[in-house]
């Protein structure tokens, strides 16, 4: 399988803007632009990209090593929190809740850390990678 992403960019890297497109039309010129990346800025920028890539890759991925185990999620939520420092991303921080019934609380950490360690999205990214991750019985 194969996707794909295209960024249009015009002008300067402070003063410019640019506008990104997915292939399958979710993403459809969407604005990008220094300030969104620095500052306070309102449009999309690549940072928030990858993390929704990686908080979705991340449940999934533990949905199928739940599932390998005999038990299906009822949900599972993940917020991703990328940490740009000095133009590098220095972390990606999953916030993750799930709740699985049957599933014992002491056995959940294990599950999670396995999925951490082999999302592809994971695996992709040359960066500390840090989670918090917990088992409830519902979500608010």
């Amino acid at each position: 399988m194969k996707r794909s992403a295209t960024a249009n960019w015009k002008g300067s890297g402070k003063e410019g803007s640019g506008k990104l497109l997915t292939q399958s039309g979710v993403i459809k010129n969407k604005a990008y632009d220094f300030r969104s990346r620095f500052e306070d800025g309102t449009y999309t920028n690549p940072e928030e990209l990858i993390a929704a890539a990686h908080a979705g890759c991340y449940s999934m991925k533990l949905s199928f090593v739940l599932g390998a185990a005999g038990f299906t999620p009822s949900r599972i939520e993940t917020k991703c929190i990328i940490t740009l420092e000095e133009g590098v991303i220095t972390n990606s921080h999953l916030i993750v809740k799930a709740k699985v019934p049957k599933l014992k609380a002491k056995n959940f950490p294990q599950y999670a850390e396995e999925a951490k360690e082999n999302c592809p999205i994971s695996k992709s990214l040359a960066t500390n990678i840090t989670m918090e991750a917990s088992l409830v019985k519902s979500f608010k």
